[in-house]
């Protein structure tokens, strides 16, 4: 309680500034009431297309390279690793004899590095890109390995194999369109070996799966990815007599679909709009409780007597 300056009564003090607090009220009222308008708003209902697309550009037109393995390099055994240069932001899919061995993208550095199984005897290996469209640009130079035999390294390019002295595997090259919970199917070939068979798949996000094959008939396995981003699938195959076959490929995964995106953000604003607003209307109720006190107050003080003011 404070005296007036004139009457010598005393005064309350108040120690709140009720219209700057009316007015904060008001202006978080209005951002409420535009924000559960907003979030109510349907999006893309059942049934709905959502369409997206890319505007074309041009195709890669720098080669990728294979600095490693060196031309004519010998080996005896396999999987190798291949490593060179590239494009930012492209694939690069390593082939042996014209027959797919293994992708990877390009990373930041401009580089790419992977294992590739490799036929007996003599290999051709090239590296061909692809931008973000699957639009390829020229392929590498060509490098000539050679694997196991030297008497066999004069010989003409070894044809597949499936009398069960090798084992192989191959797939598609690549997976791109997938979302994240959609189910990805990878077919797999089991080329040459000696039946049973057992495939194991790392799919890259910390997880695998393992798929007994009792002949090497082509088969498809499935995966559903809960991110997106770009995934190293690698596939090992075991025959009976413990032949190993090894597998990269690449796989990517988009971001949400518009009309998945759209319903979860609506649903998740709705929510978080309906714990707001009882505060919201509480902390409005517990302002107004208190300047109706004050202002009661003030009345009871103005109409008592001057000397019971002197006595206080």
């Amino acid at each position: 309680m404070l005296h007036h300056s004139h009457s010598g009564r005393l005064r309350p003090h108040e120690y709140t500034s009720y219209p700057m607090l009316f007015l904060l009220i008001i202006v978080v009222g209005i951002i409420l009431t535009i924000s559960s308008v907003r979030a109510d708003t349907p999006g893309p209902q059942a049934g709905s297309v959502s369409l997206s697309g890319t505007f074309p550009k041009d195709p890669p037109k720098v080669a990728a390279t294979i600095s490693s393995p060196r031309n004519q390099q010998r080996f005896t055994s396999s999987p190798i690793t291949v490593e060179g240069t590239c494009i930012k932001d492209t694939i690069v899919e390593i082939f042996k004899n014209n027959i797919f061995a293994g992708s990877t993208p390009c990373n930041d550095n401009g580089h790419y590095s992977l294992q590739i199984d490799i036929l007996t005897g003599k290999n051709v290996l090239v590296a061909k890109i692809f931008d973000v469209l699957n639009q390829p640009g020229p392929d590498s130079q060509k490098i000539i390995v050679y694997y196991d035999s030297k008497a066999l390294q004069g010989a003409a390019l070894q044809p597949l194999n499936f009398d069960g002295s090798q084992l192989l595997l191959n797939t598609d090259a690549i997976y791109r369109g997938i979302f994240p919970g959609d189910e990805l199917n990878m077919p797999i070939n089991i080329l040459g070996g000696t039946p049973p068979f057992a495939v194991n798949v790392q799919w890259g996000d910390l997880s695998n799966k393992i798929v007994p094959r009792k002949n090497n008939l082509a088969f498809k396995t499935g995966h559903v990815y809960e991110k997106p981003g770009t995934y190293q699938i690698t596939i090992q195959a075991t025959d009976f007599h413990s032949r190993v076959a090894f597998l990269t490929v690449a796989a990517i995964v988009n971001g949400q679909t518009a009309a998945k995106a759209a319903g979860n953000i609506s649903k998740t604003s709705v929510n978080k709009l309906l714990v707001l607003w009882p505060f919201y209307t509480s902390a409005v109720a517990i302002i107004i409780s208190f300047w109706l006190g004050e202002r009661r107050e003030k009345r009871i003080l103005d109409k008592l007597p001057v000397h019971y003011h002197s006595t206080k």
